[in-house]
């Protein structure tokens, strides 16, 4: 070994006649150069860096490249350069795969919408059976839950499906610094588990509570083939949501948790075409259905502009369901207007 250390792969720029000097210099350079160091590993933990998108391009297949600056995160949802302080704008990004491209712009002239009929519902849940089969999902976890509500003076207690509601202005998109989760033409908001950093941004920033994050290891029956369309297989560290079955929606067929409503309350469709259909068969003209139902979107006066649309529970087709003061609670905790230990 060379008794001259090198400069460029140590940063010290001393030979090892001065590293022999005096012990109190040697410990200063240690935490001069120690702490520098250690600080930029840490900020390179969290993010992949941003030069990997220069490398890949050049033909890195691996995507190894060293560390850079770890861009900040403005209120509004834009990434900043720590050293220029000017926003960094974001590239479209595309696998080497067949058709992504494709995949992230979505089906040309479609405008994707979902309608639930409140009055329709009879809370059985096949909906949410017919997702989880079709995704693999966890026994655990529900792309679309269906939950109990406890209504009021005026309005029976009703059944509330609730999926990811595909927002026009979504607010999980804009803090995503590395555009895995993303908005197509067609309304879909999908997540590509191959860009996915695991940083759960989007998680955060959506205030409707409809994403799920892998910690562990994952069980897939599906182990080839993947796409954003289809989110399978999953793969550990990585978010993950309803869709819209896109993949369905190519071959011309309703999604699964709409087929699978044999009360006809899903009802899915194209606000372009102003039309919407059940699994029954039946077809709809959108605007005049919201209109004459009375249909609204959740929490709408965030601003997010959700793709999804419910009509109020009037007149029900079924029997109502039966819910006791914990379940209030429980509902109450679930859409975040209540806390484990307060009083509802």
């Amino acid at each position: 070994m060379s008794d001259q250390c090198n400069p460029q792969s140590c940063g010290c720029g001393s030979s090892r006649a001065s590293q022999d000097g005096d012990g109190d210099t040697q410990r200063r350079q240690f935490l001069k150069f120690g702490f520098a160091s250690f600080a930029a590993m840490a900020g390179a933990v969290g993010f992949h860096s941003f030069e990997a998108k220069a490398q890949s391009k050049k033909g890195d297949a691996k995507g190894e490249t060293c560390g850079g600056p770890t861009p900040a995160l403005s209120t509004s949802g834009k990434l900043i350069d720590p050293i220029t302080g000017k926003e960094i704008e974001k590239e479209p990004h595309y696998h080497s795969h067949a058709g992504n491209k494709a995949v992230r712009e979505g089906i040309p002239n479609r405008k994707w919408v979902m309608v639930i009929d409140l009055a329709e519902c009879d809370g059985c849940e096949k909906c949410t059976s017919s997702c989880s089969k079709a995704h693999n999902t966890p026994p655990e976890r529900q792309w679309i839950r269906v939950f109990k509500m406890s209504g009021t003076a005026e309005k029976k207690p009703y059944w509330f499906p609730k999926p990811c509601f595909q927002c026009d202005d979504p607010p999980c998109t804009r803090v995503c610094p590395v555009d895995a989760t993303f908005k197509r033409q067609d309304g879909i908001v999908l997540i590509d588990n191959e860009r996915c950093i695991g940083c759960r941004f989007c998680m955060a920033a959506c205030p409707y509570s409809t994403r799920y994050f892998n910690w562990g290891p994952v069980k897939n029956v599906v182990e080839a083939g993947y796409t954003p369309e289809k989110s399978t297989p999953r793969k550990m560290g990585t978010v993950e949501k309803c869709d819209f079955c896109p993949d369905m929606l190519r071959e011309g067929k309703l999604p699964h948790c709409a087929t699978a409503c044999t009360m006809g309350a899903i009802m899915f469709g194209d606000a372009n075409e102003d039309a919407v259909t059940d699994a029954k068969g039946r077809t709809y003209r959108l605007s005049k259905l919201l209109a004459e139902k009375g249909g609204y979107r959740y929490l709408e006066e965030l601003g997010t502009k959700p793709s999804v649309y419910y009509l109020p529970a009037k007149n029900p087709t079924y029997d109502p369901p039966k819910i006791d003061e914990s379940e209030i609670k429980e509902v109450a905790m679930n859409f975040g207007f209540a806390k484990e230990n307060s009083n509802v």
